[in-house]
C-alpha cells in the first residue's frame, strides 16, 4: 500500500515512528563510536601511544617465553614493551637481539626511563609464570648518569660559556679530565666563572653543556660511556641504548634439569625405600617376639604381684625368712637371752662381792704383819744383787753380753 493511500491519522504516526527510530540509531551509533574511541585511548595510553619512548636493546642467548609485546618491568611496574625479537647472522657472537622501549610515566608525571643510570642498571630474564614465559626486568639504576636526558645539546666555545646570560641554568654535559686523566669536573656542574676558569686552565676550546630550563617530552640526548659525555639523539634514526644483560635459564629447562636430577636419584631412592620396608618388617618381628616375651612374663609378674601383697602383713619378711616356726623360735631364743642376762648380771654382782672380801683380807694380812712388806724388799734387793753377781762371774759373762748397735762412740774431751 502506498503512502498517499494512508489516513492522516496514520502517516502521523508512521512519521514519529520513523524519527524515534533515527534518534535510535543515531544514539546508538555516537555510543558506539564513543565507546570505541574510549577502548582505542585506553589501549594507546597503556602502550605508552602518549608517553615519551626511550629505546634498548640487549642480546640474549635463549629467546624461549619472550614475544612481541611483552612486558618490561622496573621495581615491580610496567613500564615498557618488548618491541623486537630477532636472530643474529650464523657467524655473529651475539645470538639473539632483543629490542625494548620504556614508555610509561610514575604518579609523579616523570618518565620511568629516568630511573635507568649509566651504572647499576641491567636487564634480568625473569619467568613471569609456570607455562615457560618470561619478562625484561630493568633494575634501578645506583651510581653514575641518567642514560638519556631530555635537554637539547650545544657545544659552547670557551668565550661563548663566558658570555652566558645566566651561567647557573647551563650544566655540563660531559666529564671533563686534565692531561693525566683525572677527573676534575663531572658532568651536570654549573657553568659558573670557578669552573669556566678550570676548563681555560687545561687550555680546551670548546666544552658541552645543556640548558637546565630548557626541557623536552622526548629524550634528546643520550650518555656514551666512550666519549664521556651525552650526544644528540634522534628517536627515528638513533640506535637503542645497549644495556648488560643477566640471562637465568628458563623455567622448561629448569624443570627438564630437576627432572633429570630426579631420575638420577630414583635408584637410591628405592633402595632407600626398600632398606625401610626390611627396618619395617624386623619392627614388626621384634613386636612380635615382644608380645610373646610379655605373655611369658605375665605369670611372673602374677606371682610377684602375689608375694609383695604377702610382704605388706605384720611378720610376713620374718615368716618367708624363718619358715612358718620362726616366730615361736625367735620368741624362745629371746627369752633365753633375758634369762642370760638376768643370771649374769646376779653372778657379776657376786663376783664383784668376792673380789671385795678377797681384797679386805689381802689388806688385813697386810696390816696384821708389819714386817711383810720389809722382807718382801729384802727378798727383791738380794735377788738383784745375785744377778749382778753372776753377770760379773768369768764363766758366765758371755751370756749376759749385749749386743752392739750402730751408734757413733761417745768423743772424750
Amino acid at each position: 500500500m502506498a503512502l498517499q493511500d494512508l489516513t492522516p491519522q496514520l502517516r502521523t504516526r508512521l512519521s514519529r515512528m520513523e524519527r524515534a527510530v533515527g534518534w535510535f540509531v543515531f544514539l546508538a551509533t555516537a555510543l558506539l563510536l564513543f565507546g570505541f574511541g574510549y577502548y582505542i585511548y585506553q589501549r594507546a595510553q597503556s602502550k605508552g601511544w602518549f608517553f615519551p619512548k626511550a629505546k634498548f636493546v640487549v642480546y640474549v642467548k635463549d629467546a624461549s617465553g619472550l614475544k612481541i609485546g611483552g612486558d618490561v618491568m622496573l621495581m615491580g611496574f610496567k613500564v615498557g614493551d618488548i618491541t623486537g625479537i630477532a636472530a643474529m647472522p650464523p657467524r655473529s657472537a651475539r645470538a639473539i637481539k632483543v629490542e625494548f622501549e620504556i614508555n610509561q610515566v610514575n604518579q609523579g608525571g616523570q618518565p620511568y626511563f629516568g630511573y635507568v643510570w649509566s651504572e647499576g642498571s641491567q636487564v634480568q630474564l625473569a619467568a613471569s609464570d609456570f607455562l615457560g614465559n618470561r619478562t625484561l626486568e630493568v633494575t634501578r639504576g645506583t651510581n653514575g648518569y641518567g642514560i638519556y636526558n631530555t635537554h637539547t645539546l650545544k657545544q659552547l666555545s670557551i668565550n661563548n660559556a663566558e658570555t652566558l646570560p645566566n651561567p647557573a641554568d647551563w650544566r655540563l654535559a660531559e666529564n671533563v679530565y686534565d692531561d693525566n686523566s683525572n677527573l676534575v669536573l663531572h658532568a651536570y656542574r654549573t657553568l659558573d666563572k670557578t669552573n669556566i676558569d678550570q676548563i681555560i686552565a687545561l687550555k680546551h676550546d670548546s666544552l658541552w653543556a645543556f640548558d637546565d630550563t630548557e626541557n623536552h617530552r622526548d629524550p634528546m640526548a643520550v650518555w656514551n660511556a666512550q666519549l664521556q659525555r651525552y650526544e644528540n639523539w634522534d628517536k627515528r634514526t638513533s640506535e637503542p641504548y645497549l644495556l648488560p644483560v643477566m640471562e637465568s635459564p628458563a623455567v622448561t629447562e629448569q624443570l627438564q634439569a630437576m627432572v633429570s636430577q630426579v631420575q638420577n636419584a630414583l635408584p637410591g631412592i628405592l633402595s632407600l625405600t626398600n632398606k625401610i620396608a626390611a627396618v619395617l618388617d624386623n619392627a614388626a618381628d621384634a613386636t612380635s617376639n615382644l608380645n610373646v616375651t610379655l605373655a611369658a612374663a605375665q605369670p611372673m609378674v602374677t606371682n610377684f604381684a602375689f608375694i609383695s601383697s604377702e610382704l605388706r602383713t605384720p611378720g610376713s619378711p620374718l615368716v618367708w625368712a624363718l619358715g612358718p616356726n620362726g616366730d615361736g623360735q625367735v620368741q624362745g631364743a629371746l627369752t633365753n637371752l633375758n634369762s642370760l642376762l638376768v643370771d649374769t648380771d646376779t653372778n657379776l654382782g657376786a663376783l664383784l662381792v668376792n673380789l671385795a672380801n678377797l681384797s679386805g683380807g689381802l689388806n688385813a694380812q697386810v696390816q696384821a704383819n708389819s714386817n711383810l712388806l720389809g722382807g718382801l724388799a729384802k727378798t727383791i734387793g738380794d735377788s738383784d744383787d745375785f744377778i749382778q753377781g753372776l753377770k760379773r762371774h768369768w764363766l758366765l759373762r758371755s751370756a749376759f753380753k749385749t749386743k752392739a748397735t750402730n751408734q757413733p762412740p761417745t768423743k772424750t774431751k
